[in-house]
């Protein structure tokens, strides 16, 4: 199975300048760039991530390559290549693995990321698919979820809640929107939002030491929130605060830089919901007083 999927493989994928040596040897060979090298890696698993017999293969395919193109927007970098590995269940491994690949290639097509090697196997086990994919910062540093600062307008791209009706499956990775911000302004820190709005805000201020005084009316609501409300009688606030899988970014900024952005023509929306604050965790002004809110959302291996 393994050789013969590597030769459709090959016939499938791009050459791509980044790549000098691709599918088919011991190992690739990657052009480095002159500026720093991100690299990042996700897992998903059937019956953890999706389910096998209720999702589109090709959606699962294309989740597992776009959730971290988003890791890699959050660090205001640029994709270049990716190793893919599946582990197969027995049957039918090679209709499943051509399957999946169709998604993985659609959405590494979107920014041409070249597929630069990985890994096949079978087993007696759930259908799991490990991505890596390899960056690298274009200008200056990339941004990290440490670096927030007191006074920071935080920004949030995109809206919220309700991605599990289908979106998200197929995120959009807001990589052009990265790489349209670095040419306007500073970002202080970063993060995109995998599981859920205030538990990675909540993430990135403990990484940088602060807190955030946020207008909870101001948080972009996702038309997919309404909608879910409507069969869980939640609030549609609720399933953009704790839902997750949204992957849009969460960036802070000094005001002026804020300002700037919010003025401009970006290739996805970007909303001021809060400012960071010397106390930690996150808050809201109710009555004239410090209300403290609690993040939730999806917390791995519980």
């Amino acid at each position: 199975m393994e050789q013969s999927f590597l030769a459709y493989l090959k016939g499938r994928t791009r050459s791509l300048p980044q790549v000098t040596v691709g599918i088919g040897d011991d190992a690739a060979v990657i052009q480095s760039p002159a500026s720093p090298s991100i690299v990042c890696t996700d897992q998903i698993i059937d019956g953890v991530d999706f389910a096998i017999d209720e999702h589109d293969l090709a959606d699962v395919g294309f989740k597992a390559m776009a959730i971290n193109l988003s890791d890699i927007a959050a660090m205001g970098a640029i994709p270049t290549s990716a190793l893919v590995t599946l582990a197969l269940p027995k049957q039918n491994a090679t209709k499943i693995a051509g399957e999946v690949y169709e998604g993985i290639l659609e959405s590494a097509k979107q920014f041409d990321v070249a597929i630069a090697g990985g890994d096949l196997s079978t087993y007696d086990g759930p259908l799991a698919i490990s991505i890596t994919v390899l960056g690298h910062v274009p200008d200056g540093d990339p941004w990290l979820r440490s670096g927030a600062v007191e006074g920071d307008v935080v920004l949030a791209s995109g809206s919220f809640g309700g991605s599990i009706g289908g979106r998200h499956l197929r995120p959009t990775p807001r990589i052009e929107l990265a790489s349209a911000i670095r040419k306007l302004a500073t970002i202080h820190a970063a993060i995109d939002v995998s599981d859920g709005l205030s538990l990675d805000l909540d993430r990135m201020c403990a990484s940088s030491g602060y807190g955030v005084e946020l207008d909870v009316d101001a948080i972009p609501i996702h038309t997919d929130a309404i909608k879910l409300s409507a069969k869980t009688g939640r609030e549609p606030f609720q399933h953009a605060w704790s839902d997750g899988e949204d992957f849009e970014l969460l960036l802070t900024a000094a005001p002026a830089d804020a300002e700037r952005l919010l003025a401009a023509d970006l290739p996805a929306p970007l909303t001021a919901i809060g400012k960071i604050v010397g106390r930690t965790g996150l808050w809201k002004i109710h009555e004239g007083k410090y209300l403290r809110l609690s993040p939730q959302g999806y917390l791995h291996g519980e």
